[in-house]
């Protein structure tokens, strides 16, 4: 089924708009906070939020592995210590740049199952958060299969086992276990300790585990060894695959063995724009590379002379971020929607980076519906999980996976411990408007098949003169992944920061719905009150919204991977 063309009315909201891009950040006013100096190797970098699962990253690649099997090993073990946000019953997206410096996206987003239809909710708001009905068709196997098959270079035993051992051999609560723990369980809801399918590893002395003891997943740990050994039909088209299905429909889900059985990746091309000397790539819709990439193609439509001006390219970016979230309302599956492909081969013109600038105002900000005529919205996304992983040939892999809320769906398989997404929640659903008043997208109403829109916008970056790799990167953080991710890229990018203080700066955002600016505590005041003198709603926010990972070459060929600053345990290594 698909939308009829929304082209027309998204040009006709151009013509209205007066969008904005910004500078992103005062380096003046960097926070030089100590750290120490940054190993750096010319083999290969590893980046994620944990630190064990960056070192099976670049130990694989130290065995002779390539960027895939690093991203592989790294993947599965994220998904294993932070399985609260991440792991093989949920998807995401990947960008792939070969050693040829060729790009491919890897879309592994979740689908509708094939009983999904438009008003499935109606009447069962919650349907779409908790339980069977919420679970969309899980991906990231496929999807790190297919990279693992056609760029890794250790057999597939080799770069699953690490995460067998971290999952049965246990690994320390983390400040991230311990908050999200204590997140998911807030107002009553005691699933973790009292349902014992899930206390037998968060609870298992009756109480939550506390920070710094030993927590194991020995199912996870069995599920993942099956997978190592007999490969991921074991997951989609064997026994593995009927104890989720079992679940799903005991739950009130819908998905069949067929669902899981049909499941394919979608490999597209990726998107491209030059920033001055360099070219960015990214994923195609439905992830939100075009948005990331709009901004900073439209940022670069104001050269360099206006960058000593912080504040006044700080709102330069503001403008920007809430015109592109105003596009992006447009945006659904392509393979649904008959304008999505349209919409980001305009968006990405020279053009509209240039009609796009003039509508900015330096000096004021404007009411929500100069940014979004049609009054639409799409709904919050949430956690999420970035990697980073690049080798001596040149393959750099860059992607984000997620299972959506805290703990997905909240359901976990009896006998094999996966964590089951709830990406259905993803959606925008009919007549289920948001607090503000604003209607749902009809572009990203669900359908049998369909993956909903995501806020996931991995980047990788290269010298436009000769076609060699710069720096990788990309955010976690559900609806804060653009502004994030852009920021990172925007502080290298303008203003020549290095890969470190480009992930530490204070991070602004702005998603156009809530109207308000949420902003780091630690930014600088000054920048902060001039936006203010500018009309925007500011709100004062704690750091780790938001979380970016990243890793650049240098051209001597030596690489420097970073871990979010904002994250006790994340890291990045290079060999």
């Amino acid at each position: 089924m698909r939308h009829s063309s929304l082209l027309p009315y998204w040009l006709a909201v151009l013509a209205q708009l007066t969008p904005g891009l910004a500078s992103p950040v005062d380096q003046q006013h960097v926070d030089h906070k100590k750290h120490h100096p940054i190993p750096k190797g010319g083999h290969g970098a590893v980046a994620s939020e944990s630190s064990i699962c960056s070192k099976i990253g670049i130990d694989l690649i130290a065995k002779g592995g390539s960027a895939a099997d690093a991203m592989v090993g790294t993947t599965l073990c994220v998904g294993v210590i932070g399985m609260y946000h991440s792991g093989i019953g949920g998807g995401g997206f990947m960008l792939v740049r070969d050693r040829r410096g060729h790009y491919e996206t890897i879309n592994y987003r979740e689908t509708a199952p094939a009983a999904a239809f438009q008003d499935m909710y109606a009447g069962n708001e919650n349907g779409s958060v908790f339980g069977g009905l919420a679970v969309g068709v899980p991906g990231e196997l496929k999807g790190l299969d297919h990279l693992h098959r056609k760029y890794g270079r250790l057999p597939w035993k080799d770069v699953v086992l690490p995460a067998v051992h971290v999952a049965r051999d246990g690994f320390n609560v983390t400040e991230d276990l311990v908050r999200y723990m204590a997140s998911a369980t807030a107002n009553g809801n005691t699933f973790l300790t009292d349902d014992p399918l899930w206390a037998q590893d968060f609870a298992p002395n009756g109480k939550l585990l506390e920070l710094g003891e030993i927590i194991t997943r020995k199912r996870y740990a069995n599920t993942l060894e099956k997978i190592a050994h007999q490969g991921i039909d074991v997951f989609y088209k064997g026994e593995l695959a009927k104890s989720m299905i079992d679940l799903i429909q005991s739950t009130n889900g819908t998905m069949t063995l067929e669902d899981l059985a049909g499941y394919n990746v979608d490999v597209q091309r990726a998107l491209n724009v030059t920033y001055d000397k360099f070219r960015l790539f990214s994923t195609d819709a439905p992830s939100s590379g075009a948005i990331t990439t709009s901004i900073l193609k439209t940022l670069w439509q104001y050269g360099r002379k206006d960058l000593p001006d912080v504040n006044l390219t700080t709102q330069r970016f503001v403008e920007a971020t809430k015109f592109a979230y105003g596009a992006r309302l447009q945006f659904g599956d392509p393979v649904y929607t008959t304008n999505t492909t349209d919409l980001e081969t305009y968006l990405l013109q020279d053009s509209t980076a240039r009609d796009i600038r003039s509508r900015i105002l330096d000096d004021r900000t404007q009411e929500v519906e100069a940014y979004n005529p049609l009054s639409l919205y799409m709904p919050e996304s949430h956690g999420t999980s970035h990697i980073v992983t690049s080798d001596a040939s040149g393959l750099t892999v860059s992607s984000t996976t997620t299972i959506n809320l805290l703990f997905g769906a909240q359901i976990i398989t009896p006998e094999t411990g996966i964590i089951l997404n709830n990406e259905m929640d993803d959606f925008s659903q009919p007549g289920k408007n948001n607090s503000f008043g604003y209607a749902p997208s009809p572009a990203n109403f669900i359908a049998a098949g369909k993956r909903p829109l995501s806020s996931i916008s991995p980047l990788i970056v290269e010298h436009a003169c000769n076609g060699t790799l710069y720096f990788a990167t990309g955010a976690a953080g559900g609806s804060r992944i653009i502004t994030a991710t852009t920021q990172v890229a925007w502080n290298i990018l303008a203003y020549g920061t290095s890969l470190h203080d480009a992930i530490a700066h204070p991070r602004l955002h702005h998603q156009l719905l809530p109207d308000t600016l949420s902003v780091e505590n630690g930014y600088d005041a000054g920048v902060v009150a001039s936006l203010q003198a500018k009309g925007h709603e500011v709100a004062w926010i704690a750091p780790g919204q938001s979380s970016a990972q990243g890793l650049m070459r240098h051209w001597d060929g030596r690489f420097e991977a970073v871990g979010e600053t904002r994250q006790v345990n994340s890291a990045g290594y290079t060999v």
